[in-house]
């Protein structure tokens, strides 16, 4: 494994916050916060629709789950595009987009690639299943750059005007990976460098990859996208419980990885483990407990998510070593079963949790020192809810696949509005609401709406 030299943490924390958390941004898939919540002191739209509070509406080539990322006045985007120009659908292309914020124009669109992975092709180009596609993990800003990663392993650096920094495949250079699902995991920007969680199966799936494949984490020079270290994560987890789908969330000088039935923290500067506590899966029994949720920060607690219908785990972020059971939680929520989430990421805002469970569909508000719900909704509809849940001005946003968005109150659970986003075609969409000052960036499958 390679390291990097050693630097001073407040240098890594200082650089973090100048370059996170500029005013109005959403510069990475969790906000500015890393945790779902806007620092916005603006007031937030409450009643819209799509005829009612549009700013502006960009139409889009295709799907993805992808959040929109906000950034001096640049929305950045991933899109496919399944139309060769002359009607022949399924040849897809994966696109890196950027949009004014203030009008709505699309300034460039850049082909980033298609495939498996260059000169594999497995069903479709753009994707490997129709639950989602390669273009599912969000960008992420940082130094003036944007990062784009696609499932099918390229990753690639632009400037703010389009061109072209730096372009690598991490499968063509570690190897195909190892998963059941499209990859998804989106990169964090965050101490002047980026990074990328690689956790996967030990064993080829779907024909792809190969035994004995390891599970790391990725530090990545975003001057050039050379590797600074490659961490190897270990786990004692089975078949499909080895994959995770989450993103890395730092917290003051650590980066939090969730996956592989277990959390552990680690130096951002070498990637060595400071400390790991498992299991949600007791033995290890549970072969199919993949892991799509990303841990969130709050009271001195990260939230991981068993997955399926298991209990959320409140973690202890001061333990050293290998924890497990009772040892390093404050709490978790095996005997509230609404408590629980398969897909969504919690959220933390204004000294709560809030967790979406998408497959009981209810929003909870949770307190952070005990875990026990202040209150508790049933969410409307027949469709799930699997975009990530976002706050600011004392309300909470929500989006079903049918792209129908609901306001709630943080304070009461309330329902303030609910808006009809979605089009005709408007199925599956997973997209988490961006916030940037006063307005809101809603992505369904077919539109980009800049709500005021």
């Amino acid at each position: 494994m390679k390291y990097s030299s050693r630097k001073c943490l407040s240098i890594i924390i200082g650089y973090a916050l100048i370059f996170t958390t500029s005013f109005g941004a959403w510069s990475n898939w969790r906000g500015p916060n890393y945790n779902g919540s806007s620092d916005s002191t603006s007031s937030l739209p409450e009643t819209f629709d799509q005829s009612r509070g549009v700013k502006w509406k960009a139409k889009l080539p295709g799907a993805s789950a992808a959040t929109p990322i906000i950034f001096e006045d640049r929305v950045f985007i991933t899109s496919v595009s399944i139309d060769d120009g002359r009607g022949k659908k399924g040849i897809g292309k994966l696109l890196a987009m950027c949009f004014h914020a203030s009008s709505g124009k699309l300034l460039w669109s850049k082909n980033a690639g298609s495939g498996y992975r260059p000169g594999k092709f497995d069903g479709y180009e753009y994707m490997l299943h129709d639950r989602s596609n390669y273009a599912s993990p969000s960008p992420v800003v940082g130094r003036g750059q944007v990062f784009f990663f696609f499932g099918n392993g390229d990753l690639l650096s632009y400037d703010f005007e389009g061109n072209e920094k730096w372009r690598r495949n991490l499968q063509k250079d570690y190897g195909d990976f190892c998963f059941q699902w499209t990859f998804s995991a989106s990169p964090t920007f965050f101490g002047d460098k980026l990074f990328l969680p690689i956790l996967q199966r030990n064993e080829p799936v779907h024909g792809r990859g190969k035994n004995n494949a390891e599970s790391f984490i990725l530090c990545i020079n975003p001057k050039n996208g050379e590797t600074v270290w490659r961490y190897l994560r270990p786990s004692d987890a089975q078949k499909e419980s080895l994959e995770s789908f989450g993103t890395i969330i730092p917290y003051q000088n650590q980066l939090l990885v969730a996956g592989g039935d277990v959390i552990t923290s680690h130096d951002p500067v070498s990637g060595q483990e400071n400390w790991r506590w498992g299991t949600w899966n007791p033995g290890h029994k549970q072969q199919w407990w993949r892991l799509v949720p990303s841990p969130v920060v709050g009271d001195g607690v990260a939230l991981v998510c068993a997955p399926k219908r298991a209990p959320i785990f409140a973690v202890n972020l001061n333990q050293k070593g290998e924890n497990e059971g009772p040892k390093g939680l404050r709490w978790e929520t095996s005997s509230e079963p609404s408590l629980t989430s398969d897909v969504p990421t919690p959220l933390f805002y204004r000294n709560r949790f809030f967790v979406l469970s998408d497959l009981r569909k209810s929003l909870s508000s949770v307190d952070p020192k005990t875990g026990k719900s202040l209150w508790n909704i049933e969410l409307p509809g027949k469709y799930k809810w699997r975009g990530s849940p976002t706050a600011g001005d004392g309300k909470i946003y929500l989006m079903n696949h049918n792209g129908t968005v609901i306001v709630v109150s943080s304070d009461s659970g309330k329902i303030l509005n609910t808006a009809v986003m979605g089009g005709t075609y408007d199925d599956n969409t997973r997209s988490s609401i961006a916030i940037s000052g006063s307005n809101l960036f809603i992505r369904t499958n077919e539109d980009l709406y800049c709500i005021e």
